[in-house]
């Protein structure tokens, strides 16, 4: 099994910063992509930012440049750096994380999230 733990959400004003992170535990023989969505009330869960274990990055258009993820492999920890906050980057944040268990079966597992609110 694995588990993954979310903390650092939180309210915020338009412009502030937060900073999330996500532990993943378990029997996790490698953990291969890492990355964080989003859902704002009344609308799907929506791609954010992905990192990979050699720390390549994605991020969706409406991030990029304010958000920055990052990863400690030692500690299969996954961050998420948030910057210039709108009100509209208000939802409920969710890390998602892929690898491979010592029982070499594949794994893919969600956070329970964590809500980030931003007042305008």
């Amino acid at each position: 099994q694995v588990q993954l733990v979310e903390s650092g959400g939180g309210l915020v004003q338009a412009g502030g910063s937060l900073r999330l992170s996500c532990a993943a535990s378990g029997s996790i023989f490698s953990i291969r992509a890492m990355g964080w969505y989003r859902q704002a009330p009344g609308k799907q869960r929506e791609f954010v930012a992905t990192i990979s274990r050699g720390g390549s990055t994605n991020y969706a258009d409406s991030v990029k440049g304010r958000f920055t993820a990052s990863r400690d492999n030692a500690k299969n920890t996954v961050y998420l750096q948030m910057n210039s906050l709108k009100p509209e980057d208000t939802a409920v944040y969710y890390c998602n994380v892929e690898g491979v268990m010592v029982t070499l079966q594949t794994f893919g597992v969600w956070g329970q999230g964590a809500q980030v609110t931003v007042s305008s």
